[in-house]
């Protein structure tokens, strides 16, 4: 489930488009919707990451990160060592996964990450874990 096709539709503060994905931007967390087939590296990711330190007006806020797999793509799991290099910081990284491979994929991610990382089968459960204020909806 997309975000704009949730219940969570008009609850984001912003959304940034690129042409790889979308991000939205909670007050307590980011989603980011990668698109169909694209090869996700840290030039792309920089992208938005620059621009969520830009709308908190901060490189200093603790970011959770969902990822909704909601379409199928690759990632440079090595480009996380990058992430951190630069002093960027993830608290927590929520990956929402509908099938066996987006699953598959997020044991190999896990391994380059420093930060938490849980896996999900249900956006709202990310979103719970990521924040208090959907633990009740």
């Amino acid at each position: 489930m997309t975000i704009e096709n949730s219940p969570f539709k008009d609850s984001y503060l912003t959304k940034f488009t690129e042409s790889f994905g979308n991000f939205y931007v909670f007050e307590h967390f980011v989603v980011g919707e990668i698109a169909e087939g694209v090869h996700l590296d840290w030039a792309k990711a920089k992208i938005f990451i620059e621009k969520v330190y830009a709308y908190f007006g901060t490189r200093e806020v603790k970011i959770n990160y969902i990822s909704n797999r909601v379409h199928s793509y690759s990632v440079n799991p090595q480009d996380w060592l990058k992430f951190y290099q630069e002093r960027n910081t993830v608290a927590r990284v929520a990956v929402v996964a509908y099938d066996q491979k987006g699953f598959l994929s997020i044991k190999l991610e896990k391994m380059f990450s420093q930060s938490t990382y849980k896996k999900f089968d249900s956006l709202h459960d990310a979103m719970a874990w990521a924040s208090p204020v959907y633990k009740a909806q």
